[in-house]
């Protein structure tokens, strides 16, 4: 997965590819240049992740105003 690749998948999706990186790194077979490799993906996964959630969380900021009330809003991804 290359820096300036573009992410369209999901949270979930991401999420899922994530844990599927992690339970073969903590199973210890990986070789380390390997896991290196997707540790390097993991990271990049986990990043998407946190975006995509920011986002979602920004999203959420603007439906409320500070004074409670409910605001028009669109989601975009």
């Amino acid at each position: 997965m290359e820096k300036e690749e573009k992410n369209t998948k999901s949270f979930e999706e991401n999420l899922e590819e994530l844990a599927k990186i992690v339970e073969k790194l903590e199973a210890g077979e990986t070789p380390l240049d390997h896991a290196i490799e997707e540790f390097q993906k993991a990271m990049v996964l986990a990043k998407n992740c946190d975006e995509k959630l920011k986002n979602a969380q920004d999203a959420i900021h603007k439906i409320v105003s500070d004074d409670n009330e409910i605001k028009n809003f669109e989601m975009s991804e």
